[in-house]
């Protein structure tokens, strides 16, 4: 579990405000793209999950904010598991420029069914972890 994915991103003019600083809010939307990226990698297909109706959630977010990264940055986005359970993944996360690190993260992700209720961990992604 503890094989580390990475994600190449590059900041757009979009992902700044006026002072060419990344909005703060944008680093969820980095790591959520690295986190689509690693299950895709995994082999794991969220539309077919999505239509068995499964879907993943993002249950907690604990963020710290090291460094601002600035327009025209190439990042790169580190996703490893921290720790599995049968219901729940907490994922360790963070955007670096180069060797510094920006933005750290600890995210913990449920499955649930389409009415909202907690359901276990698709078995694809369990076996995937090992």
């Amino acid at each position: 579990m503890s094989e580390v994915h990475r994600f190449r991103c590059r900041v757009y003019y979009e992902d700044t405000d006026l002072a060419g600083i990344v909005y703060y809010a944008n680093y969820l939307k980095f790591i959520e793209r690295a986190r689509s990226e690693w299950v895709r990698q995994l082999g794991i297909d969220q539309v077919a999950l999505k239509r068995e109706g499964i879907v993943f959630a993002v249950r907690r977010v604990e963020a710290d904010y090291l460094s601002p990264a600035r327009f025209d940055d190439e990042l790169d986005v580190r996703t490893r598991v921290v720790r599995a359970t049968p219901a729940r993944l907490e994922l360790g996360q963070d955007v670096a420029r180069g060797e510094q690190v920006l933005f750290e993260a600890r995210v913990t992700l449920v499955a649930l069914t389409e009415g909202g209720k907690p359901a276990r961990l698709p078995e694809a992604l369990r076996l995937a972890l090992g």
